[in-house]
């Protein structure tokens, strides 16, 4: 082969591998612009439970000018307050009673001197319990407690009843997983609207889970809410 044949030889070599490289270099200008074509779309997951836990301030009240007597009462009243609980299936281990607290209104700066009673004695008896259907009929049958001469009182704020609920993690996986469907649906819907193709999951961030009542009057029922925000791959 004379030189003239040689040199034409390598011209096509060299001329058919930039062809290859040309090609290589457009197909990854083609992936990295795929890479970089994203959408990013929230999941929304809700739903509603029932409280698994109660827990249920019993507060009374005496006043008096003399503390033996009002402890007395006090005992008077708890045992009143404790049977009535028992009888009605609540157990010793769902029941906690609180020292009392005494107030002494002539030792306050702030209070009347022309207060009829000198001390003010706050009773709470707690109920703690995951009979939370069971406790909730109790608290409307309390005014039987009345019958008895126990007074109850209701609406103090220290003393509010609470309904919880302590199973998320396992209702956790299950709202992750719809939460996920959703956003996957919704970037489908994107990614037609714009005649691409989703592809993979490019980032996932898995919002707070959040616990509220439903409403104020139902706050034994909640509802649980997850967001979850994703970040899809667009391809042709």
């Amino acid at each position: 082969m004379n030189k003239s044949t040689t040199a034409i030889v390598c011209g096509v070599l060299l001329s058919f591998g930039l062809f290859l490289l040309g090609l290589e270099v457009k197909q990854g200008l083609n992936s990295i612009t795929d890479n970089q074509r994203i959408v990013t779309v929230r999941g929304l997951s809700e739903r509603e439970v029932k409280a698994n836990k109660v827990t249920w301030p019993i507060v009374s009240k005496e006043v008096g000018n003399d503390l033996p007597s009002i402890y007395t009462n006090i005992e008077r009243t708890n045992s009143a307050i404790l049977a009535f609980l028992k009888s009605n299936g609540i157990t010793d281990s769902e029941i906690s009673v609180n020292a009392p607290q005494v107030v002494d209104l002539q030792a306050d700066r702030y209070s009347s001197n022309n207060v009829p009673f000198r001390y003010n004695v706050t009773n709470v008896v707690v109920v703690t319990s995951s009979q939370v259907d069971k406790v909730r009929q109790l608290i409307e049958r309390q005014t039987e407690l009345l019958k008895q001469g126990i007074a109850i009182v209701a609406g103090d704020y220290q003393y509010q009843t609470v309904y919880e609920f302590t199973g998320l993690n396992a209702i956790k996986p299950e709202m992750i997983a719809d939460a996920t469907k959703n956003a996957r649906e919704a970037a489908n819907k994107f990614a037609e609207d714009s005649q691409s193709k989703l592809g993979k999951i490019k980032t996932a961030s898995q919002g707070q889970f959040s616990i509220e009542d439903r409403d104020q009057y139902t706050p034994y029922i909640k509802q649980v809410r997850v967001v979850s925000s994703i970040q899809f791959y667009l391809k042709d």
